[in-house]
């Protein structure tokens, strides 16, 4: 029977009554908590402080050090009342489903659910804000410049540029969200503009009336949205898209990263499973093939760069995809299904010989990556701090790694944090270890979602010069080595290879002498997660 992640976890995740969806903090009961320095959390979100003001913050904690204990967090297990799910212990998690058409979002929607629902957890589902506003009447032909609607012979395709080739004469006065964006992206658009711009701003409300029920609900929670605000970003040209963002005062770190706690991508049927992709029995459907293929991408890539974001592809059967997609939302929780479903994806890492020139990548996002590890019971039991961002705005994440109850595969639990919570976990950290800094690039090729970790200094001289590539896959063999990125001189999988463990990698003390350093209880090349692939070595070395 599967165990959720509320029996496995150390802390809990707290939810409020934000309206952003991503406002929480840590709740530690241990009674050493109570008796630090530290402050009670402010549950409002400060992700947006300068670094001035967090610099000023650090000082004091590092000031604090030295006055007050350090709890950790396996004080804190000793202490939580494990069972039934508590105001403390409850769970908010916010997911989109998103991917080009006949990907299987709407049977991934049910699936989940049901899924979701044997283990006790409340499940809502958020409607595709598109679909629901363009259904009240709106018209391509009300949105532009006045001009007389087509008629059979006089209409021309040229002369609506708006509208997509594959629809048909009646499907032009009528709505598609895609066919919308065109209209909004073109000189003559301004209506259609605006009220894609009032789309989005109806979607936040909508998704936030979602989120608070959420936080109001006495169980475990799971909210699905269909398709998120990003999604809008696929189908509008990039200065359209920019001005829309600066008017509103939006930022890529809070509406993609911080909004939603994890993206699923289910990826076309016409990408991989021709034989099975139909436009039968779909009003709103009506793409060919290759458009499919084409819209799929696109909006894939308007997601690039959340740090959850997980694509699954069509190299399975349909019914082994949708278990996929459910054991990456269990993974991403740190939920124990037991043998409910097969484990598949996996994740790969892999050591890169050199940088090559931005040039030769795909389109991609950079973001400033910053690690702290903290204080536990031992070498089982990892805690971590993660601050990742763009141009100041910034994500923060609490990450535990443990065994799982089964003692075999270990299990990941995140947790989003506030800025406050941050900065007081920081008093927890553990001084034999380095603070980790990255520079992470994000870019998806052939259907796979990567991760480059470029390390930066100050560091231990171990981690100059390092370049780690990490995705999640369920290829082997050569389908695996043919959708990696050959732009890359890959030298070798490292996964599962302690000597590039970030955990050890930020060791202070030499690895010949610590007692820190951790080794797995089996380690094989090419192994994680109980799940054994073929040691991957490309071009030659």
């Amino acid at each position: 029977m599967a165990t959720t992640a509320d029996q496995l976890m150390a802390t809990a995740l707290v939810p409020t009554n934000g309206t952003n969806g991503n406002q929480s903090t840590l709740l530690t009961v241990a009674t050493t908590m109570q008796s630090t320095t530290t402050p009670s959390t402010n549950l409002k979100s400060n992700s947006n402080s300068n670094s001035n003001n967090e610099e000023e913050q650090q000082h004091q904690v590092d000031n604090n050090k030295s006055t007050s204990p350090k709890p950790t967090a396996m004080n804190s297990l000793k202490l939580m009342k494990m069972g039934s799910v508590s105001t403390k212990d409850k769970r908010v998690y916010k997911i989109v489903l998103t991917g080009g058409p006949c990907g299987g979002k709407t049977t991934g929607q049910s699936r989940l659910c049901t899924f979701f629902e044997n283990l006790g957890w409340k499940v809502f589902r958020v409607p595709e804000t598109a679909t629901v506003l363009l259904s009240g009447g709106v018209k391509f032909s009300d949105l532009t410049e006045k001009e007389d609607p087509p008629t059979p012979t006089t209409y021309v395709y040229k002369d609506l540029p708006f509208a997509a080739p594959e629809h048909s004469l009646i499907d032009l006065t009528a709505s598609c969200p895609r066919c919308l964006a065109k209209a909004a992206s073109k000189k003559n658009g301004s209506e259609a503009y605006k009220f894609q711009e009032n789309l989005i701003r109806t979607m936040v409300q909508i998704e936030n009336t979602y989120f608070e029920l959420g936080n109001s609900s006495s169980r475990n929670c799971l909210i699905i949205c269909d398709r998120g605000v990003m999604d809008a970003s696929a189908y509008i040209s990039k200065d359209k898209w920019e001005k829309m963002m600066a008017g509103n005062k939006w930022n890529p770190v809070e509406m993609r990263d911080n909004r939603y706690n994890q993206i699923l991508h289910l990826v076309s049927a016409a990408n991989g499973a021709e034989d099975f992709y139909s436009t039968e029995d779909h009003a709103c459907r009506s793409e060919g093939v290759e458009l499919a293929r084409e819209l799929d991408y696109k909006s894939a890539a308007a997601w690039v760069g959340h740090p959850y974001f997980d694509v699954i592809d069509n190299s399975t059967n349909f019914e082994t995809k949708m278990n996929r997609m459910i054991e990456s939302v269990c993974q991403k929780l740190g939920i124990d299904i037991g043998d409910r479903l097969q484990a598949t994806s996996r994740k790969l890492k892999y050591l890169i010989a050199m940088l090559p020139p931005d040039s030769e990548f795909p389109p991609f996002a950079d973001f400033d990556v910053v690690h702290h590890y903290l204080q536990s019971a031992g070498p089982k039991v990892q805690a971590r701090l993660r601050k990742r961002g763009q141009k100041n705005h910034w994500s923060y994440i609490h990450t535990q790694r443990r065994p799982n109850v089964h003692g075999q595969a270990r299990i990941e639990v995140k947790t989003q944090l506030t800025h406050r919570d941050y900065m007081n976990l920081l008093a927890q950290r553990d001084d034999a270890h380095f603070t980790i800094y990255k520079k992470r690039r994000c870019f998806l090729i052939n259907n796979q979602y990567f991760q480059l970790d470029i390390y930066r200094e100050p560091g231990h001289p171990r981690c100059k010069g390092l370049v780690l590539l990490e995705t999640y896959s369920s290829l082997t063999g050569e389908a695996l080595k043919n959708c990696m990125p050959k732009f890359l001189n890959i030298v070798k999988e490292v996964t599962g290879d302690p000597d590039y463990s970030m955990y050890n990698l930020s060791l202070k003390e030499d690895w010949s002498t610590t007692k820190k350093f951790c080794r797995p209880a089996t380690h094989a090349r090419g192994a994680t997660n109980g799940v054994t692939s073929t040691p991957l070595v490309l071009n030659g070395l």
